[in-house]
């Protein structure tokens, strides 16, 4: 298992997002999916206060499954503040403690492992905010924190104020990266590396696209996500897709596991997350723990996503 960057945390090298737990796969659903990849070896999953219909639904349904399989010693539980609608959505001293605690019944446990600021709240002083956060570590409800959805400039200056103050500091970043969408690598990865933070992709399928199944010509996808990730053919998406599959068939392996692979490749990355709402997707994604590119092939993948 690969170190979870300066963390104590040793993870599984692949993190199950949970966003779709109570949205598109329903208890049932969710759990075989939960049951697989504890099967596989998987001991990592992400999830968040605001995912997605019901608040909290994808927390309760975690928490009820690590009670039921007595999973909680074993698994890595990562849970976020900041996002959803309403009065939640700010970083708000008294939001963050509220939160944390909600969440903490909701997954059945007595600490989260990795807490994230979900989304940057300008409205309130970095100081209130970070200070909150500080004050969960402290008190040993969270164990370590992360951040996501920031501007460099923010990200630094959280950063910054964090070390001048002796606060628990980020540790973990999870940004918007995938092999199509890399803006990552000009905006935040610097940060990322001047801090040394351990870098968790989300989106890093890009919205299934990067899965193989959306093609020109190709059958209908029924997904609430489908018009996103069809908009990548019209944006180099052939391209990609063929180099893909030129890797896949020299592996015996799915699309979908040498995209997430690909990303295992670049700085700072630990673990991409990637979700499955059936045990099936779930079987696309899981080879992408083992596999090993070569140079070749990452070289190959990463100009498909270069202009000509």
């Amino acid at each position: 298992m690969p170190p979870l960057g300066r963390t104590d945390l040793d993870v599984f090298p692949l993190c199950l997002g949970g966003n779709v737990f109570g949205w598109t796969a329903d208890e049932d659903q969710s759990r075989a999916v939960l049951d697989a990849y504890a099967d596989a070896g998987g001991d990592f999953v992400d999830t968040a206060n605001s995912y997605l219909i019901e608040h909290g639904r994808s927390e309760t349904i975690i928490g009820a499954w690590m009670a039921d399989r007595a999973r909680r010693h074993r698994t890595v539980v990562a849970t976020k503040v900041g996002g959803g609608r309403g009065d939640v959505r700010n970083l708000r001293a008294e939001t963050i403690a509220g939160e944390a605690r909600a969440s903490l019944e909701r997954l059945r446990t007595d600490h989260i492992d990795l807490y994230y600021a979900h989304f940057d709240d300008l409205e309130t002083p970095l100081e209130e905010t970070l200070a909150a956060f500080d004050a969960l570590v402290r008190d040993g409800i969270v164990r370590h924190l992360g951040a996501s959805n920031y501007s460099p400039e923010r990200l630094g200056a959280a950063l910054e104020l964090q070390r001048r103050e002796g606060w628990a500091e980020f540790r973990v970043l999870q940004p918007h990266y995938n092999l199509v969408e890399r803006d990552f690598e000009r905006t935040m990865l610097p940060v990322a590396e001047e801090w040394d933070l351990a870098v968790l992709p989300y989106y890093a399928l890009a919205s299934g696209f990067l899965t193989g199944k959306y093609r020109a010509g190709g059958a209908e996808v029924q997904s609430p996500r489908a018009a996103g990730a069809r908009a990548y053919l019209d944006k180099g998406g052939e391209k990609v897709l063929a180099a893909l599959d030129e890797v896949a068939s020299a592996h015996g392996t799915t699309v979908a596991a040498v995209s997430l692979a690909w990303l295992c490749t670049r700085p700072q990355v630990v673990a991409p997350i990637a979700s499955a709402r059936t045990t099936g997707q779930l079987a696309e994604i899981l080879p992408a723990a083992t596999l090993a590119l070569t140079a070749d092939e990452v070289s190959l993948l990463s100009a498909s996503t270069e202009p000509d």
